[in-house]
């Protein structure tokens, strides 16, 4: 199944067997993708995301406590830092914790596990981070009814109230409508006859729900109440077009789709019919803005027991996530790498969120690792004699350096310094980095450096 087990029942040998096909891609990417010259970071970005990652995560429930044991990580490591360097235009010299903050991914290792732990919540197993949350799992097919059984549902589209009156002769119209409001979700039901609403009912759901969710919800309850009617025709009408077509889609198994399908089925036995409809929101139809302003109360106001409280795919990917970030944080803050980096991003998880917003430059990597044209940096291989600045023999430059206490620069300084209102020390970057003044303060960063990488080349 591809998955190697040795004779000693270890992975170490699936292990190793995956990382050597992820280091053959990384070797061809190594011809198209130079500091200064290839391969763009997002095309990178892209074929380690669909070929590298694949590979390696391939059967991750199996094998993801290994992925705990000091040697697979190092081997996982090996992997990801020349790619990463790739990712963020780096020299190969960058610590791995510096490359994969700069390139906006997380360690391979993490996402080993991440995947296994998603793959075990998806099969109802028991995860952490939930709390004993029960996670939505898609119903069987094989419990379904035969293709021959199965209903031939359509939407109708209706934009307006014109459209809508065409449709007099439906005995019984039931208005749905989901809300997410403050971080709180409802739905509810508007049930109208001759221009008057008979019946209205709010639902509620826990906060980690979707809109998604609320509007099937919604148009479930509404096939529940027809099943309990008198009348013989009816219209649902929702303005969720992706909730309608869950519902007609006879190989979508959402619960509430599936449970929604037989409901109708069961109402089609009682020769009842019902016509499902697509109307625009906020377009002056009086029972949709009566089921939005429901669903709105029932998110804000309600108090009682959720209607609906298993947990969407979304919510769990979410968790893990974060479980994920928050290990991969201590990781890198207490690693003793990446001590410039640290300066820009002292947490993993804000600059995770923020790096994919700066455009990958070789120029910008080598500010924010300290590897680069800079003195320092080049007499450190060799390849000039003295680190010390153009400003004193006895400094060396660096970047915070060059950024921070040249006087060379001492007028630019004092120009950002006035625009940002803010002193230009160690313990103020990152700050900048996580206001509105972080364009400009990377722009004074990149002038500078580029002035000293451009000296650095001609001497």
């Amino acid at each position: 199944m591809g998955v190697t087990i040795d004779n000693k029942l270890t992975f170490n040998t699936h292990v190793s067997n995956v990382c050597r096909k992820a280091i053959g891609i990384y070797k061809q990417l190594c011809k198209a993708a130079k500091v200064s010259w290839g391969l763009h970071p997002e095309v990178i970005r892209v074929i380690y995301l669909a070929t590298v990652e694949p590979i390696i995560l391939y059967a991750a429930s199996v094998w993801a406590q290994a992925a705990k044991k000091l040697g697979v990580i190092k081997q996982l490591a090996v992997v990801q830092r020349g790619i990463a360097q790739k990712l963020c235009k780096a020299y190969r010299t960058v610590s791995l914790n510096s490359a994969l903050v700069l390139a906006g991914i997380l360690p391979l290792d993490l996402r080993v596990r991440e995947a296994a732990s998603l793959y075990e919540a998806k099969k109802g197993v028991p995860q952490p981070v939930l709390a004993g949350r029960e996670v939505e799992r898609m119903a069987s097919a094989v419990e379904g009814p035969h293709p021959a059984e199965r209903l031939e549902l359509e939407i109708i589209s209706l934009v307006n109230e014109e459209q809508l009156n065409k449709h007099s002769e439906i005995n019984v119209h039931i208005f749905t409508d989901g809300s997410k409001i403050e971080g709180k979700v409802g739905a509810a039901l508007s049930e109208w006859k001759n221009k008057t609403e008979n019946k209205a009912l709010k639902l509620a759901l826990p906060t980690y729900c979707t809109v998604y969710q609320a509007e099937l919800l919604a148009i479930c309850r509404a096939t529940g109440q027809i099943l309990k009617h008198r009348a013989s025709s009816f219209g649902i009408y929702s303005d969720s077009m992706a909730a309608l077509q869950t519902i007609i889609n006879s190989n979508c198994l959402h619960p509430l789709a599936v449970e929604c399908r037989d409901n109708l089925r069961a109402i089609s036995l009682q020769n009842k019919v019902v016509t499902l409809f697509w109307i625009k929101a906020h377009a002056g139809l009086e029972g949709n803005e009566r089921a939005d302003r429901l669903a709105k109360e029932a998110a804000k106001n309600s108090k009682v027991r959720p209607d609906y409280d298993l947990c969407p795919v979304s919510f769990v990917k979410r968790s893990i996530r974060m479980a994920t970030l928050d290990e991969w944080n201590q990781r890198y803050q207490t690693g003793e790498t990446a001590k410039i980096t640290k300066l820009f991003f002292p947490d993993a998880k804000l600059a995770y969120r923020l790096i994919r917003k700066f455009g990958a430059s070789s120029e910008t990597t080598q500010v924010m690792t300290g590897h680069g044209g800079f003195s320092e940096y080049l007499h450190r291989f060799k390849c000039k004699e003295n680190p010390s600045c153009i400003c004193d023999p006895d400094a060396e430059e660096t970047v915070p350096h060059i950024l921070l206490e040249c006087p060379a620069y001492a007028a630019e300084r004092l120009k950002i310094e006035n625009e940002i209102e803010l002193k230009l020390i160690k313990e103020n970057i990152s700050i900048i980095m996580m206001s509105k003044y972080r364009e400009k303060f990377m722009s004074y960063c990149l002038k500078i450096a580029k002035r000293v990488i451009n000296r650095n080349k001609t001497v």
